[in-house]
């Protein structure tokens, strides 16, 4: 995610985006040719090193996982001369642990932009509909929202859904069900479940 605080209240662990970071460092302007110079460098760096997690994702080895994380060290810890730069650089360093969760967790996304646009989508219909009425109001609204969503990431047609569980046919699977069987065809957790 991009680091803001209410997502600290849902997981312990928490990945941070390495996309929504390396946007902190695109909004860095510097006048000053050489300092221009400095960040282009940089960043050249930066996606470099999110390349190499990307691979790392797909073939993870403990060999690996120390390479990077040393190599994350030597990337974070260099002082450039232009402050703004340094002191970007000082920030992303102290998220190491969530910057790399997927070091330890290789099934972990490390840009989680479809989060957010879920995310958005919630904010843009609050706007839209100027909010709800009633706390119940509310729980129903966020109750068919992530139904909506939930089953539409995973190709459940919503209104069958609805209707089979209000009907009390309960021909479909639970989504409970549907979201654990995909998740243990795409071994997710998997390596949550070996942590030790």
């Amino acid at each position: 995610c991009d680091d803001a605080p209410q997502f600290k209240l849902v997981t312990q662990q928490l990945a941070l985006c390495w996309v929504h970071d390396g946007r902190l460092y695109k909004k860095l302007d510097p006048c000053v040719p050489g300092h221009r110079q400095l960040l282009d460098s940089f960043l050249d760096k930066y996606w470099d090193f999110y390349r190499q997690l990307l691979e790392y994702r797909d073939n993870p080895t403990p060999e690996e996982h120390l390479r990077l994380d040393n190599e994350f060290d030597e990337l974070f810890s260099k002082e450039t001369g232009y402050d703004a730069l340094d002191q970007r650089i000082a920030k992303t360093k102290a998220k190491k642990h969530s910057m790399l969760l997927v070091l330890d967790h290789p099934e972990i996304p490390l840009h989680n932009n479809p989060a957010e646009l879920g995310v958005r989508k919630r904010v843009r219909k609050r706007v839209v509909s100027f909010g709800t009425r009633s706390n119940d109001g509310t729980n129903a609204w966020d109750t068919f929202n992530t139904l909506s969503a939930t089953a539409k990431k995973l190709g459940v047609n919503f209104y069958d859904y609805i209707y089979d569980r209000i009907s009390g046919a309960y021909e479909m699977p639970a989504m409970a069900d549907v979201i654990t069987q995909r998740a243990k065809a795409l071994q997710l957790g998997a390596s949550w479940d070996a942590a030790p």
